[in-house]
């Protein structure tokens, strides 16, 4: 810990919290990250580094809760707002969107085995289901009659809502949300 903030180290396009009891507290503090060889964690005390994504580094690092460094040197928002870019298309639609969700205290993690960008829990992975399933698009994207059909069965098939995000220039977050029933 610096200046009252955990440290990390940002490798490749992660970032990792060496200490265990620092990567501990930020996961108790909101499922941040994942322990090291632990996918679902039943208990809040592991002995492992924390992984994170660059979204959620970027997130804590905003909150004050997080320093980075890359072989030494810290690493500036923009150059990890940079980086994050590449990885995530759309990124910064995408973060506004796990930020306005975060900002709400639900849990937002990867949505990517639901096709779709986040799963959104109200209280945590391994405590509760993840009841929403997140699609981002931008104000006036179009969306075709068979992605909504594709989404919705997936999202009705593992019992979760899905939605849309739609955030706007002002950053405020829309979300349009489908019900679907049987006939």
């Amino acid at each position: 810990m610096k200046d009252g903030k955990i440290l990390a180290d940002l490798v490749e396009n992660r970032l990792v919290v060496w200490n265990p009891a620092e990567g501990t507290e930020l996961y108790k503090a909101g499922y941040y990250g994942k322990p090291l060889g632990i996918p679902k964690p039943k208990v809040f005390d592991f002995k492992v580094p924390l992984l994170l994504d660059l979204m959620e580094g970027l997130y804590l690092f905003e909150k004050g809760r997080l320093a980075i460094y890359e072989k030494g040197r810290r690493v500036p928002k923009r150059e990890l707002v940079k980086r994050a870019g590449q990885i995530y298309e759309g990124f910064p639609l995408k973060y506004g969107v796990y930020k306005d969700l975060r900002e709400k205290n639900l849990v937002v993690q990867p949505g990517i085995k639901f096709g779709c960008d986040f799963a959104v829990y109200e209280r945590g992975p391994g405590i509760d289901h993840a009841p929403f399933l997140i699609q981002v698009k931008r104000c006036g994207d179009e969306i075709d009659a068979v992605e909504i059909v594709r989404a919705g069965r997936l999202a009705t098939t593992v019992r979760k809502r899905f939605l849309i995000a739609v955030p706007n220039r002002k950053k405020e977050v829309t979300y349009l949300i489908f019900k679907w029933w049987k006939a």
